[in-house]
């Protein structure tokens, strides 16, 4: 490449993750799925990524997992899946069970999918709980935002920096969960005590109300379809079988249907986070080829970065810079040249995903979460930032504790 090609090439990767970590261009409607398309056009544009190359730098087993398991979601979320769990939970607990109830079964969904879809459908299941339970939602709605990021360190296809991971370091499904499994379990009772500890310490008093209940929306012949195929889908991830393609699986199955207007499940997916993640590629690949890479290992070597802790404040703190998943990008081509990469793959993991716990803007996940309630129940920044400081900080030093002891 010319000394100009590489400049505008880091012009334009330096630009793009400037959009990244504010969220959008300042005075222009451009997010950051629209940066990641503007950048990666300009990458072509400057020389730094060629059309005979594109496809090398766009890892598809990434898009196409992440773009399956959004499919799956889908599909329970439209069977009632979500639905049936919600007047399971509001019928037969109390009050004071709503919380250890909403911090495990976030985490727990959020652990085998998407945190960000378990998220959109557990905003509606909080704020309908809570209704017909009389109590106030915030910290419930704190609850699931928090865990859902916890819980979803756990596995590959718990969150899409993961699934990234996963693709990039070639680690097998059930090695992730041995290792970073232990982690999420210990998170999710930090972040209980943290919210009881702030919220409900003084006491707390049976204030549940009797609400009529609402009609259920369950398709009982979609939902043991969808629940056996998702079953499937997961047992064929921990058996070793390729991610991508049991996703992928799962997905073409639950797509055959009679009764079913696939339309309905496209609305359900995230087009927007497959576009940024292709134009992501095309941009970390345009930058590499200016030899971003090399710039990276000397850095890293100065900070000294194959230690985990300071690979782990160093991962925490860029994802909440720039986002986890531009933050993996840009850290990923440093761990594969690594010493011991594994375990280096395996803090990146656990130091993106627990970072985003931090603040509102430190996931997609919260925010999910903040704008789906505004309407029943405003979240601030202070509100966020009290429960997200202790339960990041706890979180981050127990996973670099046991990643630590066990490499």
């Amino acid at each position: 490449m010319s000394e100009l090609a590489t400049i505008g090439a880091y012009s334009v990767f330096i630009g793009s993750y400037i959009v990244f970590a504010l969220g959008k261009f300042p005075g222009m409607k451009i997010d950051r799925p629209g940066a990641a398309i503007i950048g990666a056009v300009l990458m072509f544009t400057m020389g730094a990524v060629r059309v005979n190359d594109a496809l090398h730098f766009i890892h598809f087993g990434t898009v196409v997992l992440l773009f399956s398991m959004m499919l799956l979601v889908a599909y329970l979320h439209l069977a009632g899946f979500f639905d049936w769990i919600t007047e399971l939970v509001v019928t037969r607990l109390k009050p004071h069970h709503l919380l250890p109830t909403v911090i495990f079964l976030s985490g727990l969904l959020s652990a085998f999918f998407v945190n960000d879809i378990i998220c959109l459908v557990m905003v509606p299941f909080v704020l309908k709980a809570t209704r017909r339970m009389g109590v106030k939602p915030v910290p419930y709605l704190l609850a699931a935002a928090t865990a859902s990021n916890i819980g979803s360190t756990a596995t590959i296809t718990g969150n899409p920096q993961n699934i990234l991971i996963g693709s990039f370091s070639g680690i097998h499904y059930r090695d992730f969960l041995w290792h970073l499994g232990p982690v999420a379990l210990v998170g999710l009772f930090l972040d209980w005590l943290v919210l009881w500890w702030l919220h409900f310490r003084a006491g707390f008093h049976d204030v549940r109300t009797e609400i009529a209940a609402e009609p259920l929306n369950i398709e009982h012949a979609a939902l043991v379809k969808a629940g056996l195929v998702a079953a499937l889908v997961l047992i064929g991830f921990l058996a070793g079988f390729p991610p991508p393609l049991v996703a992928a699986v799962g997905a073409a199955i639950m797509l055959v249907t009679r009764t079913r207007d696939p339309h309905l499940v496209y609305e359900e997916v995230d087009w927007g986070l497959l576009v940024f993640f292709i134009g992501l590629f095309l941009i970390v690949g345009g930058a590499e080829n200016a030899g971003l890479t090399e710039r990276l290992l000397g850095f890293g070597q100065r900070l000294n970065l194959q230690r985990l802790s300071v690979f782990t404040i160093v991962t925490a703190i860029l994802s909440n810079l720039v986002s986890n998943v531009p933050a993996v990008m840009l850290l990923k081509s440093l761990v594969s040249r690594f010493s011991n990469p594994h375990v280096l793959w395996l803090t990146l993991a656990m130091a993106s995903t627990l970072a985003g716990n931090l603040t509102i803007t430190g996931s997609v996940a919260n925010i999910i979460v903040v704008e789906g309630a505004r309407k029943e129940a405003e979240i601030t920044f202070s509100d966020y930032f009290r429960i997200g400081l202790p339960v990041t900080v706890l979180t981050l030093t127990v996973g670099w504790l046991w990643l630590s002891w066990i490499q």
